[in-house]
């Protein structure tokens, strides 16, 4: 498959998708949302899984992996459209979590940015052409940890498919050249381990990998 380059600078907002998988909402415990649930990360978030090391802040308890379908936004929607016109690339990203940060911030009904949006939160693999929402229904994609399948997921499990998010996070919040969508994970989400090597597939295909130090 041919392979979009894409520089740190070039991403805008960074939209992110909660509990958009049945089974990964209810491991967690959580009710299936009846709408999009929408949450954001900062650009600085950002970091590469391209074989190198991503340092991450164990200090504040256990992180959690949940490999996602991550979108990129061409050209802005235009309303009526076919969304397919708006993305022109995908990859596979890693939307890192502070789980015990979370679950207190969720007791206090307070925002998660202090879970989901620290520095190197938000890992990517290289780009790929975006095949087109239908296309995308039909190819798994798989979490490696070690030598082990961590996770594995299709986009035709989501709750809120392709287009129904783009039309959701157009209409609330607006979305421009630039922006990632990150769709959801799939179930099987679990703490990290010192040292952990992680390999994001798509199909066959390696779009990223990266080994994990937990800085205390």
């Amino acid at each position: 498959m041919s392979t979009i380059g894409v520089e740190p600078k070039e991403i805008k907002n960074i939209y992110c998708i909660g509990r958009n998988y049945k089974l990964h909402a209810l491991e967690l415990g959580n009710e299936v949302p009846e709408s999009p649930l929408v949450f954001m990360k900062p650009s600085h978030s950002v970091a590469g899984m391209d074989g190198g090391t991503v340092e991450l802040p164990g200090s504040a308890g256990e992180v959690h992996f949940e490999l996602e379908i991550v979108l990129r936004i061409g050209e802005g929607y235009k309303p009526g459209a076919p969304a397919d016109d708006c993305i022109d690339a995908m990859t596979l990203g890693l939307d890192l979590t502070l789980r015990d940060v979370q679950s207190k911030l969720k007791a206090k009904g307070q925002p998660w940015l202090e879970a989901k949006g620290f520095k190197a939160s938000a890992p990517l693999g290289r780009l790929m052409a975006y095949p087109g929402e239908a296309a995308l229904a039909e190819q798994e994609f798989t979490l490696l940890r070690g030598e082990e399948v961590a996770q594995r997921g299709c986009a035709k499990d989501m709750i809120f498919g392709v287009s129904e998010l783009v039309r959701h996070i157009e209409a609330n919040y607006g979305l421009g050249a630039g922006d990632l969508i990150f769709t959801g994970t799939p179930a099987g989400v679990a703490a990290l381990r010192e040292g952990d090597k992680l390999q994001a597939f798509w199909g066959e295909e390696k779009l990223g990998e990266c080994t994990v130090t937990l800085n205390q």
